[in-house]
C-alpha cells in the first residue's frame, strides 16, 4: 500500500475502469486489474447478498486494492467524513488516514510483496469530516480473495478509539443524514434519495434507522417533523434543505 466509502461499481464502469488500464501498459499488475470488492462472492446473486450485508454491518469497512486505493466502503466507514460512501472510492487510505508509525504501513508492504497473508494492524489518527476533530483508532488490514490473485485486495476494518469524540448528540444530524431528511421532506422516496446521494436502499435505510433510534421516534413523517423541530431542516427552503 502506498500513497495514491465507494460505492459498486456499475458493469459499464467495470468495463471503463477496464479499457482505460489496459492503456497505462506501465503500471503495476494491480493497477490495470479490476478487482471486483465481493471478491469470491462476485458471481451471481451473493455479490448482491455480500453488498447488501456490507451496507448493514455497523463496523466501518473499506475494500481497497493493494495500493490502498478505495473500490468501496459502507456507510458507516464513510459516516466517519461526513458523506456517502461513494464519495470514498478512488481515495487512498493514506490520504484518508495518518498512521502513527510508517514502519507499519513498511510492514504491511513487505508481506504483499512477499506474499504472506495475515492481519496487519495500523495505528492510525484523521480528523472527522463533521466536526473536523482529530480521532483516533487502528485499521486492520487484511489481504482477501482468491489466493492466486497477487497482490490481493485489502480488507480495511476501523476501530475507533473509546477516547474519541462520541457520535453526534440527539438532536444532531450529520451532512449526509441532513441529506437523506431533505429529501425525504420533499418528498423522494428510499430508492431516489440513495441514486442522489450513492447509496444504496439498505446504506439510507441504516442512517433512518439511526436517526429514529437517536430521536425516539418512529415513521418517516416523525423523523422529518422532528428535524424540522430540532432545527436540522430549514424552515424557510423549498425544496427542503439542511440548515
Amino acid at each position: 500500500m502506498d500513497n495514491g466509502t465507494a460505492d459498486r461499481m456499475p458493469d459499464g464502469d467495470a468495463a471503463a475502469a477496464a479499457a482505460a488500464d489496459a492503456d497505462e501498459g506501465e503500471k503495476a499488475p494491480c493497477e490495470r486489474t479490476y478487482i471486483d470488492p465481493a471478491g469470491p462472492y462476485a458471481g451471481g446473486p451473493w455479490r448482491n447478498y455480500f453488498l447488501i450485508l456490507l451496507d448493514r454491518i455497523p463496523t466501518p469497512i473499506a475494500v481497497c486494492r493493494a495500493h490502498g486505493e478505495v473500490l468501496i466502503a459502507n456507510p458507516a466507514m464513510a459516516e466517519q467524513w461526513g458523506t456517502a460512501p461513494g464519495q470514498l472510492r478512488g481515495r487512498n487510505l493514506l490520504d484518508l488516514f495518518e498512521p502513527r508509525a510508517m514502519a507499519q504501513i513498511d510492514r504491511l508492504t513487505e508481506a504483499l510483496r512477499l506474499g504472506r497473508r495475515s492481519r496487519y494492524p495500523v495505528e492510525v489518527r484523521w480528523r472527522a469530516g463533521t466536526d473536523g476533530a482529530e480521532r483516533e483508532g487502528e485499521l486492520t488490514i487484511d489481504p482477501v480473495g482468491d489466493p492466486s490473485v497477487n497482490p490481493p485486495a485489502l480488507l480495511a476494518l476501523l476501530r475507533v478509539s473509546d477516547s474519541a469524540p462520541q457520535p453526534a448528540p440527539r438532536g444532531a444530524a450529520s451532512p449526509v443524514e441532513a441529506r437523506i431528511l431533505a429529501l425525504a421532506a420533499g418528498g423522494a422516496t428510499t430508492s431516489s434519495i440513495g441514486t442522489a446521494l450513492g447509496l444504496t436502499v439498505d446504506g439510507v435505510n441504516y442512517h433512518l434507522t439511526r436517526l429514529a433510534r437517536r430521536w425516539r421516534v418512529q415513521g418517516r413523517t416523525a423523523l422529518v417533523a422532528r428535524a424540522y423541530v430540532l432545527g436540522v431542516l430549514s424552515p424557510d427552503s423549498w425544496p427542503p434543505a439542511p440548515a
